[in-house]
Parts: structure tokens; sequence; C-alpha cells
């Protein structure tokens, strides 16, 4: 693949709030998955596990269980959905087994931070190789991290029959859309990168942060993942 396609592959893949009903077919939902499972991880230590949801039954009880520990977070105008994901077609939750950590080299190993800091970017990148894969084949996506907070983990992973001591990265909606995307707000290329030292002037200041966050920027319904 030349640079220019990587490129649009990348900004085609935007989240939406609304998806269309119609079935995935399974090959769809393979072939996104075998491209995830090509991506690096520490000590090639391949952790993830991939639980596909399509049953309408699960999706809805999972649904629930979002609804009954998220604060209301209101509608933006023209949606139909807070939570974004009531017609989603298919959810794929990713799981990591913390199991392999006897495997990994000594420093690994030794250091609950360091272990978990390898395991929790293995599973980022495969995270980020499943959008784009989704991407790839025409679909929407949509990232919840919402699922790591405690309660609604601890449910999940009771409805779906997860071992406990898995670590729960995110789940990913996706699917057709209708819904366009506001135009993405991007910080410059040359704001963003410095070669070798830097000087601490070559940085934001809080108040450009802050301005950042300020101008056309809404918590929960932020259009910058």
């Amino acid at each position: 693949m030349e640079y220019d396609s990587f490129l649009e592959l990348v900004k085609k893949r935007r989240s939406s709030w609304e998806f269309k009903p119609d079935p995935i077919p399974d090959e769809s939902i393979e072939k996104i998955i075998d491209a995830a499972r090509y991506s690096p991880s520490g000590f090639n230590s391949q952790p993830w596990e991939f639980v596909v949801i399509k049953e309408q039954e699960l999706r809805d009880k999972i649904r629930d269980i979002f609804s009954e520990h998220l604060p209301s977070q209101g509608l933006k105008p023209g949606m139909k959905d807070p939570l974004g994901f009531k017609n989603a077609p298919v959810l794929i939750i990713l799981y990591g087994d913390p199991r392999v950590r006897p495997y990994a080299p000594p420093p690994v190993c030794k250091s609950d931070e360091t272990f978990l800091s390898v395991l929790t970017s293995s599973l980022a990148i495969t995270y980020q190789y499943l959008h784009l894969a989704a991407a790839s084949l025409g679909y929407t996506s949509r990232w919840f991290s919402s699922i790591k907070m405690p309660p609604i983990d601890r449910k999940v992973k009771a409805l779906l029959g997860i071992p406990e001591e898995f670590m729960t990265y995110d789940m990913m909606a996706f699917g057709k859309t209708d819904f366009t995307p506001s135009e993405k707000k991007m910080r410059p290329l040359t704001e963003v990168i410095h070669y070798g030292r830097c000087n601490k002037d070559e940085f934001r200041t809080d108040e450009e942060i802050k301005a950042y966050f300020s101008e056309g920027y809404s918590i929960g319904h932020a259009p910058v993942k």
C-alpha cells in the first residue's frame, strides 16, 4: 500500500454515534479480527481475546448495563441515541489474558507496573487495528472505554461468561451509517512534531491547551476520537 492510500484510510476512520441495524456478514467480522491479530504485542504474547456480540438480546442487555451506570449525557441536535450504539449490529469487546505474564522477560514479569503497561499497550495497538480494518471494509465504528468502569465491567463479564481476571480494554461498535461526523479538529503537524533536544517553549502553554478544549468542544460528545 502506498502512503497516500494509507493516509486516506486513516482519515476515513471516524467515530459514529448512529448505526443502521443492517446485519454484518460473519466474513467481514472475521476479516476485521484477522487483521487485528497481526498487530505487535509485548514478547509476542498475543494476549487478546475478541468477544463478538451479534445477538439482539445480548446487545440490549449490555446497553441496559451502560444506561444504569452512566450519567445522562443528553442529546446533541439530531442525535437519536445518547449511548451511541443502540442499533449497532455488532459489538466487539477486547479482553487481555494476564496469564501470559510468567512467560515475559524478567524485567516485565517481575514488575506489576511494567507488565500492566506492556499488556495495555499490546491491547491498544490491536484495538486500533480493529478500527482501521473496519474502515477498510466500508464500516464506521465507535469506541467505548466506559466498559472498563468497575460496575459495568463486572456485569458484562458475568453476562458473557468472561473470566474475572481478564483485563477489559475497550468495546467497539460498528456497522453502516448515514451519520456525518463534524469536521475533525486537528492540531497542525508543525505544532506536534519535535526533533532531538527540546525546549519547554516548543510545547503548548496551559492557556493554549485550555483554548483548544474551549472552542467547539463538548465533553461527552467530543468529535475528536
